[in-house]
This record gives C-alpha cells, structure tokens and sequence, in this order.
C-alpha cells in the first residue's frame, strides 16, 4: 500500500469544549479537504458528543473515534497513529492552526528520509516558543497573519531540535515503522512520551527538527489537563531512567540556544510585514 501524500491528522479530545471548537474552526477554514481523525477520549462534557457527531458529518474528510472508556493521551495517540498508513501529525484540541502549517509540515517531512518529527513555532511550546524563548507567551492577536507571513518565507532551515513539543507533533512514517508506537505502559495517562519517542528517535539515528516555516497558536493544558495530570517528579523519573542523559542535553540546547537566530529572522520577517507576535 502506498503511502498518503500527505499527513492523517489526528485531534485527541477529552472535554475542553471551548477550545475543541476553535480547533476544528481553525481546521475547517485551513484544512477543509484534508483528512482528519478526532478521537473523543471518553468525554464527560456533555456538550462533546453532539459537536464532534455535527464535525463529523459535515465533511467525507471528517472522521471520529469514541473511546468507551478513559484511557488518556498515549493511548488515545496510539489508537490514531494506528490509523494511519502514512505520516501524520498529532495535533492538540487546544491549538489553532494558520495558513500554510500543515503543507510546511508535510515539505518538511519530505526532505528527507531521516526526520523523524517536526515541530511548527507557537506562542507556548517550550523550546519552540516565540518571541520569548522557553516562556508561555500569550497567543498572538492575529494567527493568520503570523502564519501567513512563515508561509510567504523563501528560506527554510530546519534546526534540528532535541525533542518534539507535543502540542503539534509531525511523526513521518519512517520513524513509525521504526520506533513503533508510544510507550503507554511507562508513560500512562500522558508526559513525557515525546520526550521518549524523539530520544529513541536521536539514539535510532533520525532527527528531531523544528519547522521553521509554520505557526500554531497553543493554548496550553486545556484539554488534558482536567484530569490533574502535570509533569512532575513521577513522569521525569520514567523518562530518566530510560534516557538517563536528557536533562543534560535539554540543559545544554537551552543554554547555547542555537534557535535564536532562528527566532530573529522570524520575528524581523513579521516586523517587516506588520505583524505583531503579541
């Protein structure tokens, strides 16, 4: 079987309804014939159900997985990724999404066989932040603008990351068939299995990039976050006792700071447009 042309993109939903809607808002106006699979992991919010079943019907290009029961983000990631005979990108239900993000992904996926992941710029996303660096920035007044001016770049330079940012996880499908899936049993109901996956990625010899040319706004722990689930001691300790030496690289990546010159083209591409980050 061939693979898809381009990513499965798949939307774990647990509650949050505000902000599901404003994802598949932001979908639907960026992405209205692409495929999509939304995955209601057992939502109590009664109002979920009926949205996701209006989505659904709206579109061919729209389909829905229900969950009988809670099981959490790794597992409900791995039921999508399962779904897919292609790339995909995991997309969290409290993001919107801007002009040109998922084509940037799907270029930079295709470079090259040795990407394992690609993660867009955001206001809140760690490592990939902007414009502060590692700061849970306030979600830009106009999106699209942003995304709009990263699509519209003629350079692309795909630093390569120590790890992907969850909240919007490219995963090409060499790195599947390779690494397989997350690891549900360490990593339970969520945090950290990423973390896990881009390291297994680095130590199988593929890359961990960020996607210089695309942008998606995160809200950041609304739709997870509910069930009081945080990273804390519990989840860095599992991770750590697999990749004793992230810390020191996660240390050291912040410390030298290679993205900064990364981060002030951008942000000197946006004040040449116009376009304010904040």
């Amino acid at each position: 079987m061939s693979k898809p042309s381009q990513p499965l993109i798949i939307v774990p939903v647990f509650n949050a309804f505000e902000f599901v809607c404003r994802c598949l808002s932001s979908l639907a106006a960026h992405n209205p014939h692409h495929e999509i699979l939304v995955i209601d992991d057992a939502s109590t919010d009664e109002r979920i159900s009926p949205l996701l079943r209006e989505w659904a019907a709206s579109s061919e290009h729209h389909h829905l997985k229900v969950q009988s029961e809670n099981r959490g983000f790794v597992h409900t990631a791995n039921n999508g990724l399962l779904s897919s005979a292609g790339d995909v990108v995991l997309l969290n239900s409290d993001t919107e999404v801007t002009p040109g993000w998922l084509d940037a992904l799907t270029r930079c996926l295709d470079t090259t066989e040795h990407i394992a992941t690609a993660t867009p710029w955001t206001n809140n996303g760690e490592i990939v932040s902007i414009p502060d660096f590692c700061r849970p920035n306030p979600p830009p007044a106009n999106p699209n603008a942003i995304g709009r001016v990263l699509r519209e770049r003629a350079h692309t330079a795909y630093p390569e990351i120590p790890t992907a940012v969850g909240f919007c996880m490219a995963i090409s499908r060499a790195a599947i068939d390779t690494l397989g899936l997350f690891d549900e049993e360490r990593f339970g109901h969520g945090y950290g299995e990423e973390n896990d996956y881009s390291m297994r990625a680095r130590h199988a010899g593929l890359r961990n990039v960020l996607c210089d040319d695309a942008y998606v706004v995160h809200h950041g722990a609304a739709s997870f976050g509910p069930l009081g689930l945080a990273p804390g001691e519990d989840s860095m300790n599992r991770l750590l006792a697999r990749h004793p030496q992230y810390m020191e690289l996660i240390a050291a990546f912040i410390e030298d700071d290679p993205l900064a010159p990364h981060r002030e083209a951008v942000v000197d591409a946006l004040n040449g447009a116009g376009v304010r980050l904040r």
